[in-house]
């Protein structure tokens, strides 16, 4: 099990750990729905055809930062300079050794100032959604 450490989510590690081991590759990556931070405008030529101000849709699925990994896994990094979002994910990717666990739930990452406010203000209310813990 490996994760970055910078988010939280209401993930079934269980269930996880269960798709892991029954596809049989080296690699699982969680993935995620991409949050919709910004709007976006669609343009025809300098026209603009599409306006949404932060759509409530799901834009794609993203790394959501919880893999699960065959100690083999090892084997593709270099060194302490390797970047594991770089060559040794991008490798299992092409050598079809990365399948994705699509988590629909709870997930926010805790990379800015903002989130990090937002995620304590939800757990001083005692709504805690990544918090499945007894």
């Amino acid at each position: 099990m490996f994760t970055y450490g910078d988010g939280v989510a209401d993930l079934d590690i269980t269930s996880l750990i269960k798709f892991h081991r029954a596809h049989g590759k080296l690699a699982t990556v969680t993935t995620v729905h991409s949050p919709a931070r910004f709007g976006r405008i669609g343009f025809n030529g300098d026209n603009v055809r599409e306006f949404y101000e932060k759509p409530e849709g799901r834009e794609g699925w993203i790394n959501g930062g919880y893999f699960v990994l065959h100690r083999k896994c090892l084997d593709y990094i270099d060194g302490d300079d390797t970047s594991w979002e770089r060559d040794p994910v991008e490798r299992l990717a092409r050598e079809g050794q990365l399948m994705g666990y699509r988590h629909t739930g709870f997930w926010s990452c805790m990379d800015t100032l903002k989130e990090k406010n937002i995620l304590e203000e939800m757990w001083n209310s005692g709504q805690v959604p990544w918090k499945i813990w007894k």
